[in-house]
């Protein structure tokens, strides 16, 4: 089948490689629609800190935002699941471990993470073998695109949760990014008050969030909470001075290099800081609220490319003919 591979630093092909067979616990899914995301970005790069500290090294087979469909099921696999719309957890842990067993397998030292560290290829590629008890099935309403898009819509749930509001509390969300946006959605669903900072802001108010700022012309407003989806190194350090006393911020961007936060600033405004580490406890509610159409990301979707064109984009070559969303989704068949 054909996959993408890093095969080093901003060097990607497209190559012919095994066919995966579905082992113990294990399915086999042939991908209808898989993500580009920074992190991939950064895995293209060679700027990502796990190729530093050697959890993941090349050559390496991305992706781990996806959609497709059941096709085999390995030994003690249940064969109903062939045939079914399925996406899956992006973390792989041990099972048996105390942060596991309660609850936190996310952060399992055993962690694999699909198409990020070594041992899981990823979902940039026809077909992909995957643990069947990592698996989500997915409603009828919930298409390959909205499939795909799962994955980050934990990571915005579990963003919006940790920021623990109550409907017609002020949220200032900071990002316009893919993140930023669907953490937006999210917090508009849930009745807050939603700001947003960031650029590309015609197209957040296209989405109909008017109260769309530049860091020029952001009022001074009580926030009641901040979350940060950037990855600019000062921000983080600017929604803690921004958010209210006694109250939350929640990082979910990540910089490329090392963010200053004083700590006094947290201690002497009381304020809690959350940090966003994967979409594991979120995943669910993201199915169940694009399931509903309550909350529909297909907006942020500015292309469907096919693998060939995927180092392009990550070498920051947007397509031709792409729509205004930050989001790029690949179909593997093309």
């Amino acid at each position: 089948m054909r996959a993408l591979v890093f095969t080093g630093p901003g060097k990607a092909e497209v190559l012919d490689v095994p066919t995966p067979v579905a082992a113990a616990g294990q399915v086999v899914v042939d991908v209808e629609r898989a993500g580009v995301c920074g992190t991939d970005v950064e895995l293209f790069t060679g700027e990502m800190s796990y190729l530093h500290s050697g959890v993941s090294s090349y050559p390496l087979r991305p992706g781990h935002e996806w959609s497709g469909v059941v096709t085999a099921t390995g030994p003690g696999v249940d064969e109903s699941w062939i045939g079914k719309r399925v996406t899956g957890d992006t973390m792989i842990a041990c099972g048996r471990c105390r942060r596991c067993l309660g609850g936190r397998h996310h952060v399992c030292a055993e962690m694999r993470e699909l198409g990020i560290r070594d041992g899981l290829p990823g979902a940039l590629a026809e077909q992909l073998a995957f643990p069947a008890a990592y698996l989500y099935e997915l409603p009828d309403t919930v298409d390959a695109t909205l499939g795909a898009l799962v994955e980050p819509g934990g990571n915005a749930q579990r963003s919006v949760a940790a920021a623990a509001l109550d409907p017609g509390e002020r949220l200032l969300v900071l990002g316009t990014g893919t993140i930023g946006l669907l953490v937006a959605m999210i917090a508009r669903d849930r009745g807050y008050e939603v700001h947003l900072l960031g650029q590309h802001l015609d197209f957040a108010r296209r989405l109909g969030f008017e109260q769309a700022w530049s860091r020029d012309d952001l009022p001074v407003l009580a926030w009641d909470a901040v979350i940060d989806a950037t990855n600019g190194p000062d921000l983080p350090a600017l929604a803690v001075q921004l958010v209210e006393p006694g109250r939350r911020v929640v990082w979910i961007g990540l910089s490329g290099t090392p963010s200053t936060v004083d700590t006094r600033d947290v201690v002497l405004k009381d304020v809690t800081v959350v940090g966003i580490l994967g979409a594991s406890a979120g995943l669910a509610d993201a199915v169940r609220a694009y399931a509903s159409g309550s909350v529909d990301p297909r907006p942020l979707v500015a292309a469907t490319v096919g693998l060939d064109e995927v180092a392009g984009v990550l070498a920051g070559n947007r397509p031709g003919r792409a729509a205004p969303g930050p989001k790029i989704l690949v179909d593997p068949r093309r």
